[in-house]
């Protein structure tokens, strides 16, 4: 007897797709994230990108992925209630090398599929982007590239998944996982109690991220490994002179790191990423280097962007896989054999593991889900579970309130009928007390649950206006003190806690 069809390990933005998808059949399903909230690692920390599939070798996982998960990005977003923008890109380079290495990505986009590329010269770049450096010798058009927020798509498919009878128990690591004669038993923690349990599942679905070989490794021996490596990134103040329209990719003319320069959904320019080695996978602090690093890139090709403007620097940590193999003490060192295409383990029929999902995971993340479920559906039914589509899912989750969104006679309206909407908390993104409580309601535990639920804190001061509003609503909203309320999870304490 299972308690569940299907877990699901890790609640980043592929757990949070794979849940949405397997609520989809009459199975049960749960997913275990160790945090306090989901979309909390990986997913809150990346250029937020929607590629259009011309950077990857035709013939690859991610090349087919990429173009079909580009293509569905609209219908995917206006289902969950996200904002999407489709703003295009040009890659630009300086000079003839760059050309060529752009020759070679507008070939790889037409053996893709990808449509509507082609290649500017000078004239016409500067036409479309005055902003750009003058320098500027060709770029690669891509019209089909977009922009979202990762944390907001994440979390709207964990509600959406929520909403469709996924079981979602969260603050829950998996410490063990031991194989079954059909699928496993897995023993969970509750990180907030320290009271553990035990569940037989039918199968194991692994999206714990920058751990997921470690999960792994509790049914297998070791065979690839995650490597991290730490990128920098810089915001912009939306009020920024000389902001780009498009998503602006630089292919610098000798090998190395380029640059990413994304105009938000919410109105700010991202700019990134640094490249930098690192042993610590929750190695979440910027460094002098990497910033430095992105900003004398930012003015090669943005000349007129001042550092003046610049809000915020913040860090993500990515997975970078290769493949170990067992020492002579027994150990397991790392080959120089890495995985340029996505990884994807199912070395039984019972367990999946995704390990290494990099650029571009969040473009392929719902076609990810899908590959996933398609395979563990085939490995319950072919035991005898039927796996019936159920008739009454619901696809969509309604948008949340966006009060900037509105004109001032609409908010004037609303805040008529619900006094909370009066009060403005967030004055630079214009978020009320209304969509906070909102905020809570649907989940948000900590202070940066809030800002990934409701955008505050986004802007120029940000947070220091608001947070302070902010962490007395949590604290009354759960039932605590405010010094037991975190800004991004354990230990982040907003207030310091008095010794008794």
């Amino acid at each position: 007897m299972y308690d569940y069809e299907v877990c699901i390990i890790g609640g980043g933005i592929l757990g949070c797709m794979a849940a949405r998808e397997l609520s989809r059949f009459q199975i049960r399903t749960v997913l275990a994230e160790r945090r306090e909230d989901v979309c909390t690692g990986i997913t809150r920390a990346n250029t937020a990108v929607i590629y259009a599939g011309y950077d990857n070798r035709p013939g690859t996982l991610k090349a087919n992925l990429c173009v079909q998960g580009n293509a569905a990005f609209d219908s995917l977003c206006m289902e969950l209630g996200v904002l999407i923008k489709r703003s295009g890109s040009l890659m630009v380079c300086f000079g003839p090398k760059g050309a060529k290495r752009l020759e070679k990505k507008l070939a790889w986009g037409r053996e893709n599929g990808v449509a509507g590329l082609r290649i500017l010269e000078k004239e016409e770049i500067l036409q479309m982007e005055p902003c750009l450096s003058g320098k500027v010798f060709r770029a690669l058009y891509a019209p089909s590239t977009a922009t979202v927020n990762p944390w907001e798509l994440g979390i709207a498919a964990f509600e959406n998944a929520k909403q469709n009878g996924c079981v979602m128990k969260l603050s829950t690591e998996v410490i063990q996982l031991c194989s079954l004669e059909e699928g496993f038993e897995v023993r969970l923690l509750n990180r907030k109690t320290g009271r553990q349990e035990t569940s037989r599942v039918r199968c194991v679905l692994n999206c714990a991220g920058l751990w997921a070989d470690k999960v792994r490794e509790m049914a297998f021996p070791p065979k690839i490994r995650i490597f991290p490596q730490k990128a920098d990134y810089l915001i912009f103040d939306r009020k920024a002179q000389g902001v780009p329209r498009h998503i602006l990719f630089y292919e610098p003319e000798e090998k190395g790191k380029g640059l990413t320069l994304v105009p938000t959904v919410e109105g700010a320019l991202l700019a990134g990423a640094s490249e930098e080695p690192c042993t610590d996978r929750e190695a979440f602090g910027t460094t002098r280097e990497g910033m430095e690093f992105v900003l004398d890139m930012c003015k090669k090709v943005l000349p007129g962007l001042s550092r003046e403007m610049l809000i915020r620097d913040f860090a993500s940590v990515r997975p970078n896989p290769f493949a170990v193999e067992q020492a002579e003490d027994g150990s397991y060192q790392r080959t120089d054999k890495s995985y340029p295409d996505f990884v994807i383990e199912q070395e039984c029929p019972s367990m999946i593991s995704f390990l290494g999902i990099k650029t571009p995971g969040l473009t392929c993340c719902a076609r990810l889900a899908e590959y996933a479920a398609a395979k563990l559906l085939e490995t319950l039914r072919a035991s005898g579970i039927t796996a019936e589509p159920k008739p009454d899912f619901q696809p969509e989750r309604a948008m949340p309130l966006r009060v900037r969104a509105l004109s001032f006679e609409k908010w004037q309206h609303l805040a008529t009928e619900r006094e909370e909407l009066r009060s403005l908390v967030c004055s630079c993104e214009r978020v009320t007390e209304g969509e906070i409580l909102d905020a809570i309601q649907r989940g948000a535990v900590t202070v940066d649950g809030v800002k990934r639920r409701c955008g505050t804190g986004m802007g120029r001061c940000q947070g220091s206006r608001c947070e302070p509003k902010i962490l007395q609503l949590l604290a009354r909203e759960l039932g605590k003190l405010p010094e037991e309320i975190c800004k991004d999870g354990s230990g982040s304490w907003m207030v310091k806690q008095m010794q008794k």
